[in-house]
């Protein structure tokens, strides 16, 4: 059953309320929303204007003090396609060179996490090219009376967000540390990173833990005491450090890859259409959370038209992400409705949208694959890579990044 929603007022509290009272199962812990971002357009482009790629080549890797960071802060904006890789690589070009060269860089490890997943969609729950070993197998656990580790998961719950090397510090904690299980830790980031992706998630689990490369991170009292300054000296267990050493390398058994890590079956299936595909008059836009922003090509192709969302209701139930996931993008749809007719229901897509002829972006994940064909794609139009996906290796960054630069 699909149930037709009221559109929630564009403003935070409208949309707390909205998720309160219209999602209400599909979330997990309180009903919050993120202190650090706010969903829509305009804070996507505000935020883009703001950022100044001087000194990120330097800075990038600063945890705290936060004023310290060189990092964009972009990436949940990116993730939800309120800015593509290609209007933000743009946008830096005119700063420093070395700076402009590392911002890139890390652009393409975005570009090439999704190329990566495109290709192997549910096949990354699983280590691709090592299985970590271990005679007891921890629970995976972040210590709290550690200032370090508080620190961070205090930011990932309340803000939703993280630096790339808060991410590793907690991510090789769970794992080389404690010897949790990394699926188990990309879930927890999973339900609470509003840039969470299964791309980009999944695939710095794997390559910080040791799942995705030849060796893993160790995170020790070294890294805090170089990118966090001063964190330390406020922790109760300075004095005695549980990670005062380097950790040890946890014990890595190669496996053999899939076999699509190196070539691709079907290079189009995984990049979708390269220009759009139409077969009738489409009657709605339907938009996906991979793709939200007005520059949305199906979007913006069909002004007129009405715009559909649906709040998949079985994988949400079963995700149970946070709430302020659920609040940045309410807060997105709230703020579009004030330019567009905007129907919102919870329910199934399948139902949802039956029978009726749509205009879609094509979005390079499994859910787009599993529903799509099920329904009356009027006009599929193409997502909009950095580097349109051709087939090549993706077995490491260094190697798909060759391929791509032929």
């Amino acid at each position: 059953m699909s149930t037709l929603l009221p559109i929630p007022e564009p403003s935070r509290r409208g949309a707390l309320a909205f998720v309160g009272e219209h999602l209400d199962g599909l979330f997990s812990g309180p009903l919050t929303g993120s202190e650090r971002y706010r969903g829509g357009q305009e804070a996507a482009d505000a935020a883009l204007e703001a950022f100044d790629v001087a000194g990120y080549a330097r800075r990038r890797n600063e945890v705290w003090p936060t004023p310290l960071r060189g990092a964009s802060g972009l990436s949940p904006y990116i993730r939800h396609g309120l800015l593509s890789l290609a209007e933000v690589w743009e946008s830096v070009g005119a700063g420093p060179i070395a700076d402009v060269a590392k911002f890139r860089d890390e652009l393409l490890w975005q570009e090439y996490a999704r190329h990566w997943y495109a290709r192997l969609g549910t096949a990354t729950r699983r280590s691709v090219r090592h299985e970590l070993t271990r005679t007891e197998p921890g629970s995976g656990s972040w210590d709290r009376s550690m200032a370090c580790l508080e620190t961070m998961v205090d930011e990932l719950e309340d803000d939703g967000w993280l630096v790339n090397q808060a991410r590793m510090w907690l991510a090789s904690h769970w794992t080389v540390r404690t010897g949790g299980v990394w699926q188990d830790g990309e879930e927890e980031f999973f339900r609470h990173l509003l840039d969470g992706s299964r791309a980009a998630n999944r695939l710095g689990w794997q390559w910080t833990t040791g799942a995705g490369s030849s060796k893993a991170y160790g995170f020790s009292r070294w890294q805090v005491e170089k990118r966090a300054p001063g964190l330390c000296g406020q922790c109760e267990r300075s004095a005695a450090c549980p990670i005062e050493d380097w950790p040890d390398d946890p014990v890595l058994m190669k496996k053999e890859p899939e076999p699509q890590v190196r070539r691709s079956v079907d290079p189009t299936a995984d990049a979708g259409p390269a220009s759009v595909r139409r077969s009738a008059e489409p009657s709605l836009v339907w938009l996906t959370a991979e793709s939200l922003g007005t520059g949305d090509p199906a979007l913006a192709a069909n002004p007129e038209r009405a715009v559909v969302f649906v709040f998949d209701e079985p994988l949400l139930a079963g995700l149970r992400l946070a709430a302020k996931r659920l609040v940045f993008l309410v807060e997105t749809l709230a703020e579009l409705a004030q330019h567009r007719d905007l129907r919102l229901y919870r329910g199934v897509p399948t139902a949802v949208l039956s029978d009726t002829p749509v205009a879609v972006t094509f979005a390079p994940v499994p859910g787009f694959r599993r529903i799509s064909p099920q329904l009356e794609i009027a006009e599929l139009h193409p997502y909009r890579w950095l580097h349109r996906p051709s087939g090549g290796t993706v077995s490491s960054f260094t190697s798909w990044q060759r391929s791509i630069d032929r």
